[in-house]
C-alpha cells in the first residue's frame, strides 16, 4: 500500500467529481478490507484490542481498523470491516463469554449493527469536513475517528438498554468511563496512522540518479537517430 494510491483513492471517494473505481483500485479496496478485517481477529484473539475497564466492561481499540478503512478504501470498506467486527464479536461472545455483559452481544444488533454504521459515519464524516476549503487533514482524520468511535459506543450501549441489559445510568457512566477513552484514542491513533500513510514519499539520490541517468540515455538515443 502506498501513500499515492491513497491519496488518488481518497480523492476518488471525496472529491464531487470522479466517484468510480477502476477494477484494480476495487482489488485494493478488496484486499484492505481483509487486511483490517485480519488485524481486528487478530487483536481479538490475543485480547490486545481489549483493555479492561470498570463498570463490566473494557475500553476496545477494535475500531480502529474499521475506521482506518473507511477513510483509506471508502465506505464500502468501513461497512466489510465493520461487519467482520461486529461477526466476531458475536462469536467471541457465543462461545467464550468474558465479561459480564458479553451474553447479550450474542444479539447482532447489539454486535453487528453498531460496527457496520461506524464504518459508514466515519467516511460521511470524512466526506463532510473534506469538502470544507483547506480543512486540515489532520484535524479531519482526528473528528472522523473521534465521531465514528463515538458512535459505536453509543449505539452499543442504546442497544444494551433497550435489551435491557443496562439502565440509562449505567448508559451514562459506561460512555463517561469508556466511551470518551475510546473515542480520544481513535481521534489520536487515526490521524496518526492516517497522516504517515499519506505522507509524500522522499525520492532517494539514487532514484534521481537513476532518472538522471535514462533521460541522458533517452536523449543520446535520440542524437544518434
Amino acid at each position: 500500500m502506498n501513500s499515492s494510491y491513497i491519496e488518488k483513492n481518497i480523492f476518488l471517494y471525496y472529491s464531487t467529481g470522479m466517484k468510480r473505481r477502476t477494477a484494480h483500485e476495487t482489488i485494493k479496496a478488496i484486499t484492505i478490507t481483509a487486511s483490517m478485517g485480519a488485524l481486528i481477529i487478530v487483536m481479538g484473539l490475543t485480547h490486545i484490542g481489549f483493555i479492561p475497564w470498570f463498570s463490566g466492561a473494557s475500553i476496545t481499540i477494535m475500531q480502529i481498523p474499521v475506521i482506518l478503512a473507511a477513510l483509506i478504501a471508502g465506505k464500502y470498506s468501513g461497512l466489510g470491516t465493520g461487519l467482520i467486527f461486529g461477526i466476531f464479536s458475536l462469536i467471541q461472545a457465543a462461545i467464550a463469554p468474558i465479561e459480564p455483559l458479553d451474553p447479550f452481544f450474542v444479539n447482532p444488533l447489539v454486535s453487528i449493527l453498531p460496527r457496520c454504521l461506524m464504518g459508514l459515519c466515519a467516511f460521511w464524516c470524512f466526506a463532510f469536513f473534506n469538502k470544507i476549503p483547506k480543512f486540515p487533514k489532520i484535524a479531519n482524520y482526528a473528528i472522523s475517528g473521534l465521531f465514528a468511535s463515538i458512535v459505536n459506543t453509543c449505539l452499543v450501549l442504546l442497544m444494551l438498554v433497550v435489551f435491557k441489559a443496562i439502565d440509562f445510568k449505567m448508559f451514562i457512566a459506561i460512555f463517561i468511563a469508556n466511551g470518551l477513552l475510546e473515542a480520544a484514542a481513535s481521534a489520536v491513533i487515526t490521524s496518526i496512522i492516517m497522516t504517515l500513510i499519506t505522507m509524500p514519499k522522499k525520492k532517494s539520490k539514487f532514484s534521481d540518479d537513476d532518472e538522471s541517468e535514462n533521460t541522458e540515455i533517452k536523449e543520446k538515443d535520440s542524437s544518434e537517430e
